[in-house]
């Protein structure tokens, strides 16, 4: 009976070690990219073209473009795609992606940010942090997962609207009317088209 119990206590503790180091490993490469954002942000005199090179390149990797193409067409539209369709829509909609994310960041003028509380669900662990200037808080909630390249993310909340679920909403409206190719054709506009 001691062998069970001492058994179970050290499943216990050695599973609550891992959930803790799972979170500050997430924690650490969130921190680590958005630290590195604000520092070009900051730097006076740099054009705008480079600084947005310059994000790309910081947070392109902690991103997973492809798994947020299908996590936002969903079951019950990705799987009846073609593998060419795919291939467009995870372009154009990684494009739309990027080119929404530069558009805030270069919003930027001397903004905070506040991690709270992490919280592992599953394998996978949110980090809510508070965007704070002058007049304005927004709460962003960073969704990340665990790959084999480490913690990458596949979802963000923005003010608690799912940035996924937004793109999933509009796109299940186009697609119940349209084509894939209807869909496809919009994303290649640009986004204020």
């Amino acid at each position: 009976m001691k062998k069970l119990i001492y058994g179970v206590l050290f499943t216990l503790i050695f599973s609550q070690a891992a959930v803790a180091d799972d979170i500050k490993d997430a924690e650490k490469t969130l921190k680590g990219k958005l630290e590195s954002v604000i520092i070009v942000l900051e730097k006076k005199g740099m054009d705008q073209q480079v600084k947005k090179r310059e994000i790309v390149e910081i947070v392109t990797p902690i991103f997973n473009f492809s798994l947020m193409s299908k996590l936002t067409l969903g079951k019950k539209h990705w799987p009846s795609l073609t593998k060419v369709q795919k291939n467009k829509f995870i372009a154009l909609f990684t494009k739309r992606l990027k080119d929404s994310y530069l558009d805030k960041m270069m919003l930027y003028t001397d903004e905070k940010i506040e991690y709270k509380e992490s919280v592992q669900v599953g394998k996978k662990v949110q980090i809510p942090t508070i965007l704070t200037s002058k007049d304005n808080k927004i709460s962003m909630i960073y969704k990340l997962y665990k790959s084999k390249q480490g913690w990458r993310i596949y979802d963000i909340e923005i003010q608690g609207v799912s940035l996924i679920s937004t793109y999933r909403s509009q796109f299940d409206e186009i697609l119940r009317n349209k084509t894939v190719d209807d869909l496809l054709a919009k994303l290649e506009r640009p986004k204020n088209k």
